[in-house]
C-alpha cells in the first residue's frame, strides 16, 4: 500500500462523519459533498505525518470550507431566506438508507435546516460544531476568528433561535394520519377539515427557484386556499420519509414537480416545505420510487 492509498483509506473512515458536518452546514448533499472532496484535496496536499488529530483536522477544514460556502453564498444573496428550502434526504417508506443514518443523527428534520438557514454564518458553524459535534470553541474560534468566549457567544445565540423553534412530533403512524387527512380535505375541497388539521400559524414555503411559484404564506386559511388550489393540478402524489418524516414526491406527466415535508406538532401541520427547483431536484436521488 503507498502512502497516498493509506491516507485515502484513513480519510474514508471520516467521511461520513465529514458528510454530517458539512449537510448541516450547508444544507445542501451537493455542496456538503464539494466540501468533503475539497478537504480531501487539502489532505492530499498536506503533510499528513504532522497531523495530531486527523478527524480533528478535517472537521475543522470541513467547517472552514462550509463556512466560506456561506459566506460566498450570503453575498450572492441567491434567494431570500423566506423561500429557501434545503436539500431533503429522501427515503422510501418503508426505511432510511443507512448511507443517510450519520446525515440524519440527531433528528436533523427539514424544519431544524430551515432555522439553521437564518443563522449568521458564524453563528452556524459554531452552533454545528459545538454543538452537534462536540468540537471546543478554542478550535473553533480560529475559524471564525474571534477568541474563545466571543465564539461562545456565537454559539449561544445560535442555541437560542434553535431552541425556540417548533419541536415537531416524532410519531410517525401520527404523522401519517395528519398528511392524509391533509390530502384528503385538498382534494375534496373542504375548506374545513383543512383548517382543522392546520395551526393557525400555519407556514407554507414554496421554493421553485427563481420561478414566480416560490412563495412564503403564512396562516391556517391562506394555507387551505393554496392547498385547494394545488389539488386542481394533475399530480401524482407518492409517499416517503423526508428526513425520516412523513413527505410526498409529486409528479406531473411521470416526471418529479416537487417533494413537500410537513412539520407536525401537537397533530397539526405547523410548516409545509416545499421544494419545486428543476435543477436542484433533479440532483437529488429519487431512485428509490421506482417507476
Amino acid at each position: 500500500m503507498t502512502e497516498q492509498d493509506w491516507l485515502a483509506e484513513r480519510f474514508e473512515q471520516h467521511r461520513r462523519r465529514l458528510q454530517a458536518v458539512a449537510y448541516r452546514m450547508l444544507g445542501s448533499t451537493t455542496e456538503a459533498d464539494d466540501a468533503v472532496q475539497e478537504a480531501w484535496i487539502r489532505l492530499s496536499r498536506s503533510n499528513a505525518g504532522e497531523i495530531d488529530n486527523l478527524e480533528a483536522w478535517l472537521v475543522t477544514v470541513v467547517g472552514r470550507v462550509a463556512l466560506n460556502m456561506l459566506r460566498s453564498r450570503n453575498t450572492r444573496a441567491e434567494q431570500p431566506l423566506d423561500v429557501r428550502v434545503p436539500d431533503p434526504i429522501i427515503d422510501p417508506v418503508d426505511g432510511t438508507d443507512p448511507e443517510h443514518e450519520a446525515l440524519l443523527a440527531d433528528s436533523v428534520g427539514l424544519a431544524l435546516l430551515i432555522v439553521l438557514e437564518r443563522l449568521t454564518p458564524a453563528e452556524r458553524l459554531a452552533f454545528v460544531l459545538h454543538d452537534m459535534f462536540a468540537v471546543p470553541f478554542d478550535e473553533i474560534a480560529p475559524i471564525v476568528e474571534r477568541s474563545p468566549e466571543a465564539t461562545r457567544q456565537l454559539a449561544s445565540r445560535a442555541r437560542r433561535r434553535v431552541r425556540g423553534a417548533a419541536v415537531p412530533d416524532t410519531d410517525l403512524t401520527a404523522q401519517w394520519e395528519v398528511v392524509e387527512a391533509f390530502l384528503a380535505a385538498a382534494r375534496e375541497g373542504d375548506f374545513d377539515a383543512l383548517i382543522a388539521v392546520l395551526d393557525p400559524d400555519v407556514v407554507i414555503r414554496a421554493d421553485f427557484g427563481a420561478s414566480p411559484l416560490s412563495q412564503h404564506v403564512q396562516g391556517a386559511e391562506n394555507a387551505a386556499r393554496q392547498a385547494m388550489l394545488w389539488s386542481r393540478v394533475d399530480l401524482t402524489l407518492r409517499r416517503v420519509l423526508i428526513n425520516g418524516a412523513a413527505g410526498i414526491v409529486t409528479f406531473l406527466h411521470g416526471q418529479p414537480f416537487s417533494i413537500a415535508a410537513a412539520t407536525i406538532r401537537n397533530g397539526k401541520i405547523v410548516e409545509l416545505d416545499f421544494l419545486g427547483d428543476r435543477e436542484r431536484i433533479a440532483r437529488l436521488d429519487l431512485g428509490m420510487l421506482g417507476d
